[in-house]
């Protein structure tokens, strides 16, 4: 255990140090606290000693370790409420009733990473999970239109298509009623497969312009299949003061965009868990704070990724309004 003056020693360095990214000056310290810089570096020699405090690289400052953060996390920190406005524009969100509760948990998440400059993860159920129910197609115009998919977990997915050539509107609805006849009850990852080997010769038989559409459904089941995962604010990551190292900058930029390591960061237990720096494994300079939640029987991930030198309060506040706004609908 340490004394109630070393945790409050301890609790200012930190939260200074989640703002300025520098340690704070000594003489700072003795004026809060009210004491000598004597017992200023005693204390906080006593803090290096615990491992909760370790010395920078470029100057005699002390810094948060990552025990010191767990500490924080543990022991000091309490939730901080949403400011006003950040408040109104996420409930503007849930609130809103032409998105689907998806739509408005991946809007939401991207607002909070616009936030507070961290990465923000939803992670869906994967497409073996999800059965399609119903394909619609809204035409723009002869060469670009939008393809939604429903599935029975009541999840949509929407992508914009662009056709090679100029078709139909009529072509374009017989297209689309074949299918659906077609893919009802087929797993979203079985989709693609089954277009190419046995819808594509149907589709042939009624359709004039079959290749062109075939492609271009080809194409966005393809990319349904494969987006169990949204990703907001990768570059907000490299913005941090921290990170200035090219190696590194470009280690984290591989790790965002390998598929598999992001969909790792799945959430198995309940709450909202924090695992800061070695406790996670995607990378040991960085916090992932994340939530499992659930809709109609489907479960997902919601991860924020920012350094250890995370708002950590803040963070959790905004999280714990998504998954409670989740768990509502």
């Amino acid at each position: 255990m340490i004394s109630e003056r070393q945790e409050r020693l301890l609790k200012l360095i930190i939260e200074d140090y989640i703002k300025t990214a520098r340690p704070i000056g000594s003489k700072s310290l003795c004026e809060i606290l009210n004491c000598s810089s004597a017992t200023i570096r005693n204390e906080m020699s006593e803090l290096e000693d615990l491992g909760l405090l370790e010395k920078t690289h470029i100057s005699s400052g002390r810094v948060p370790s990552e025990k010191g953060y767990r500490y924080y996390v543990d022991n000091i920190m309490k939730p901080k409420e949403i400011d006003k406005e950040e408040l109104n524009e996420l409930q503007t969100v849930f609130n809103s009733k032409s998105l689907v509760l998806t739509d408005a948990i991946s809007k939401s998440m991207e607002i909070i990473s616009e936030m507070t400059n961290y990465t923000a993860i939803v992670l869906g159920s994967t497409s073996k999970e999800n059965k399609v129910t119903k394909i619609e197609v809204v035409p723009i115009d002869s060469t670009n239109l939008i393809a939604i998919v429903i599935t029975d977990k009541g999840h949509v997915e929407h992508k914009n298509v662009k056709l090679e050539e100029k078709v139909s509107v009529a072509e374009i609805k017989q297209t689309v009623d074949l299918i659906n006849k077609l893919i009802i009850g087929v797993p979203i990852s079985e989709v693609s497969s089954l277009l190419e080997y046995e819808i594509k010769p149907i589709i042939a038989q009624y359709v004039k312009q079959h290749e062109v559409l075939y492609n271009a459904f080809y194409n966005a089941f393809t990319d349904f299949s494969d987006n169990s995962f949204k990703m907001n604010g990768t570059k907000n990551i490299l913005m941090q003061p921290e990170f200035n190292n090219t190696d590194k900058i470009r280690d984290i930029i591989s790790k965002f965009e390998d598929k598999e390591i992001i969909k790792n960061i799945k959430e198995e237990d309940n709450g909202i868990n924090i695992y800061i720096g070695s406790e996670n494994e995607f990378d040991d300079d960085l916090t992932i704070i994340k939530t499992k939640y659930n809709i109609n029987g489907e479960e997902g991930t919601l991860a924020l990724i920012g350094p250890k030198r995370m708002e950590y309060d803040r963070a959790i506040t905004l999280l714990d309004y998504i998954k409670k706004n989740i768990d509502k609908d």
